[in-house]
C-alpha cells in the first residue's frame, strides 16, 4: 500500500507540473512579451525586439548541469556600455568553469537560475526578469542579461562599465581656496561625492526614471528629518507628472517643475559643485541630478543667491560681506546704467554736471543716430559679440571677444556711428553683468526693458519699470517659499545670511523661509 501512494503521488506531481507548463504555454501564447522555457525562442524574441542593434552582443554557452545534460544559455548585452572584465571574470568564467569542477559542491545539478546568482555568479548585483522589455530595458541600461534553456526567468546582471569624463575643476565657479571637484556626466558619481560631503544615514537618494524614449535616471535627493516634507512631496508630485520623450540634461525638467516658468528670473538654482549642493542640503532643500548632466538643481531658490558663492562660507566674513555688496551693486549697474545715461541725457539733462554735459555733447557731435539708437546698437553688438564668444571654440571664441570688441568699438567711435560715451556705458554694462553669472540672461533682457521705458518717459520710465519688477520678484514663489526672503517678508534668521554675511559661529539657525524641520543649525557661541 505503502508503494501504491508513492506512485500515486509521483503521478499527481508529474500531472501538476504538465498542468503548470500548459498553464506557461496559454499564457506565453497570450503576452508573446513574457518569455518561454525554450532558449531559441527567446534569443529570436530578443533580437526581434533589438533589431538593427549592430551593437548588441549575443554570447552561447553551456554551463552545469539540469537533469544529468548540460545546459544551454546565452548572454545578451551592448558592446561598448559593459565592462568586459566583469562579463569574462564575474559571469562566463564562473558558469563554464567553476560550474564544472567537481569540487565545486552544490552546484552539479542547477534546478533554477536563482541557484546560480546566489552559488555562481560573482557579480555585485543581479535580478530576475521575465518579459522581453525588461530585458531591452537592462541591456540599454548597460547590464548583460543571462538566459538558458529550460527557465522561463532571465538574469540582469549589472556590469555597467562606459568610457566617462573624469572629475575636474568646475568651469563656471571656480575656487581660490574652496574644493575644486565638479560633477560629471556620471549620476553614480555626482551622488558619491554628495555622500562624501554628507556622511548621514538621513541623506536619502530616490531613483526614478523619466523620458519615455530616453529613459533617464533622475535622483530626487534631501536629508530625511531636516527637509520639509511637504517640500519633499511637492517636488516628488510635480516630477511623477513629467510625461514627456527625452531628457537630456536637468534643464529639461526645470520648466515642468518651476513655479514661474515665463519669468526671467530663475526660481530653481543650478551648480556643478558638490560642496554647493550639499551646503543648500544642509539648510533644508532638496535636489535633483539627472543621469548625463554635470549640473545638479536644488529647489527652493531665493532672490538673494543669484548674489552668493560657495566660496563665501570658507574666506572671512568682512570680506564676504563686501563682496556681496559689490554683486549687488555690479547687478543694479548692469540692469540699469544703460537706461539711466539715456534718461539723463535726453530728458533729464539738467541732472548732468555742466562740464560732463559739454563733453558728452562735443563726443556726441556728429553723430547722426540718437543717443537711443546708439545704446540699442552697441547692446545688439556686446550681445552678438558674447554669444559668437560662447558658441565659437575656446580659442577663438576669446579672439572673437576681445579683438571683436577692442577693434569695433574703437572703429564706430572714429566713423562717428556712436559716441565714446556710449562705448563706455556698454562696456562697464558688460563687464558689471559678469559678476553676477546666475542672472546673467535675467540681467540681459531686464536691460532692454528699462531701455525702453527710459526711451519713452525718461527717468519716470525708470522708477515705473523698476516698480514693476519689484512687484513681480515680490509675487514669485519657490516651491512656497517668498523669492524676497528674508527681506520680503524679513526674517531675522535668514538676514544674517543675505546681503552680509555673519561668522559662520552666528549663523545658528536655518532659513526661516525653507520651513526646515530642524531649525538649530548648531548651538550658540559662547560670550566672548
Amino acid at each position: 500500500m505503502r508503494f501504491i501512494s508513492q506512485i500515486i503521488h509521483v503521478i499527481k506531481k508529474k500531472q501538476e507540473k504538465e498542468i503548470e507548463t500548459e498553464e506557461r504555454a496559454v499564457d506565453t501564447h497570450k503576452n508573446p512579451n513574457i518569455l518561454s522555457k525554450s532558449l531559441s525562442r527567446n534569443i529570436q524574441s530578443v533580437q526581434s525586439v533589438l533589431v538593427n542593434s549592430a551593437d548588441l552582443v549575443l554570447r552561447e554557452f553551456s554551463f552545469g548541469k539540469h537533469q544529468d545534460t548540460e545546459i544551454k544559455a546565452a548572454l545578451f548585452f551592448i558592446d561598448g556600455m559593459v565592462n568586459m572584465q566583469m562579463i569574462n571574470d564575474g559571469i562566463i568564467k564562473p558558469l563554464m568553469h567553476d560550474s564544472q569542477s567537481s569540487h565545486k559542491k552544490g552546484v552539479s545539478d542547477i534546478a533554477s537560475l536563482e541557484e546560480v546568482k546566489e552559488k555562481l555568479l560573482v557579480s555585485g548585483e543581479a535580478k530576475a526578469v521575465q518579459t522581453f522589455n525588461d530585458i531591452a530595458l537592462g541591456c540599454i541600461s548597460g547590464n548583460a542579461i543571462l538566459l538558458a534553456e529550460g527557465f522561463d526567468k532571465g538574469l540582469e546582471i549589472s556590469v555597467k562599465g562606459w568610457q566617462q569624463r573624469a572629475v575636474t575643476e568646475p568651469t563656471s565657479e571656480t575656487s581660490v581656496r574652496g574644493p575644486r571637484e565638479g560633477f560629471t556626466e556620471n549620476i553614480r558619481t555626482n551622488t558619491s561625492m554628495i555622500r562624501r560631503k554628507i556622511k548621514d544615514p538621513s541623506l536619502k537618494i530616490k531613483a526614478s526614471t523619466i523620458g519615455k524614449r530616453t529613459q533617464t535616471l533622475v535622483n530626487l535627493i534631501y536629508i530625511e528629518g531636516l527637509a520639509n516634507p511637504d517640500l519633499v512631496h511637492e517636488v516628488e508630485s510635480r516630477m511623477s507628472q513629467i510625461d514627456i520623450d527625452a531628457v537630456l540634461a536637468t534643464s529639461y525638467l526645470e520648466p515642468y517643475i518651476e513655479d514661474a516658468p515665463v519669468s526671467v528670473f530663475p526660481t530653481i538654482w543650478f551648480s556643478e559643485k558638490p560642496d554647493a549642493v550639499a551646503g543648500k542640503l544642509l539648510e533644508g532643500r532638496v535636489a535633483i541630478a539627472v543621469d548625463g548632466a554635470p549640473f545638479v538643481m536644488s529647489m527652493p531658490m531665493l532672490f538673494i543667491e543669484n548674489f552668493q558663492s560657495a566660496e563665501d562660507y570658507i574666506k572671512r566674513s568682512p570680506y564676504s560681506t563686501a563682496m556681496r555688496i559689490l554683486r549687488l551693486i555690479a547687478f543694479m549697474i548692469s540692469v540699469f546704467m544703460p537706461a539711466l545715461y539715456i534718461a539723463l541725457s535726453t530728458y533729464q539733462q539738467e541732472l548732468i554736471p555742466t562740464t560732463l554735459l559739454f563733453t558728452m555733447a562735443a563726443s556726441s557731435e556728429g553723430v547722426p543716430f540718437p543717443v537711443v539708437v546708439e545704446m540699442a546698437l552697441m547692446m545688439m553688438i556686446f550681445e552678438i559679440l558674447q554669444e559668437a564668444g560662447i558658441r565659437m571654440p575656446r580659442p577663438v571664441g576669446q579672439t572673437i571677444s576681445i579683438v571683436g570688441a577692442l577693434v569695433m568699438g574703437e572703429a564706430a567711435v572714429r566713423a562717428g556711428l556712436v559716441g565714446a560715451p556710449v562705448v563706455i556705458v556698454i562696456a562697464i554694462t558688460a563687464v558689471s553683468s559678469f559678476a553676477v553669472p546666475f542672472a546673467a540672461d535675467a540681467v540681459s533682457l531686464t536691460r532692454w526693458f528699462l531701455l525702453i521705458m527710459a526711451s519713452v518717459m525718461g527717468t519716470y520710465g525708470i522708477t515705473l519699470g523698476g516698480f514693476i519688477l519689484l512687484v513681480h520678484l515680490v509675487s514669485i514663489r519657490s516651491f512656497g517659499s517668498p523669492y524676497l526672503a528674508p527681506l520680503a517678508p524679513f526674517q531675522n534668521a535668514g538676514i544674517k545670511d543675505s546681503f552680509v554675511r555673519v561668522p559662520l559661529d552666528d549663523m545658528t539657525k536655518r532659513p526661516q523661509s525653507l520651513k526646515p524641520q530642524d531649525v538649530v543649525r548648531q548651538a550658540s557661541p559662547p560670550s566672548k
